[in-house]
């Protein structure tokens, strides 16, 4: 069976962020996006197209460096509202919260909640390498050549 196209754009953007509840509301399922998604990641054509474009797909460099921003400038803030809840949240209310930016969550025996996140200084230095470390380098050249040619001035002076 051929998929509808609403159904093509939930793979797709799934595919891009791995968040099937966001997946869903962008390919314009209604208000129970979650529901939504549930089903139609547990339909078989769904999961196969879902494998098909991530065979095909390679990962763009705008989309990698749309990852860093995330984790060097992203918000921490429903993170640590997992650490003020009075109560384990339902797994509807911890799909609307934002986790990007958390690398481990533990809940140690004897209570509380421990969240580990990504670090933020070496995803900035994974921008600045990707953006080729222009941000204090690139006038570099121009200083040598100033030099050179400052050089060659007093060499012409002293002769």
């Amino acid at each position: 069976m051929a998929l509808k196209e609403k159904e093509k754009l939930f793979c797709s953007y799934f595919c891009e962020s791995r968040n099937a509840r966001n997946a869903a509301a962008k390919a314009g399922y209604g208000i129970l996006t979650h529901r939504s998604a549930v089903k139609l990641l547990a339909r078989e054509e769904i999961r196969k197209e879902i494998e098909r474009i991530d065979r095909t797909r390679l990962v763009s460099a705008e989309e990698v460096i749309s990852g860093y921003r995330q984790l060097a400038f992203g918000s921490v803030a429903d993170a640590l509202k997992l650490v003020y809840y009075d109560e384990q949240p339902d797994r509807y209310e911890l799909e609307t919260l934002d986790l990007f930016n958390v690398s481990e969550i533990k809940k140690p025996k004897g209570g509380g909640i421990e969240i580990k996140f990504f670090d933020r200084l070496k995803a900035l230095e994974h921008l600045e390498a990707l953006s080729g470390g222009k941000n204090d380098d690139s006038a570099l050249p121009f200083y040598l050549a100033l030099e050179k040619s400052a050089a060659a001035l007093k060499v012409n002076e002293d002769e």
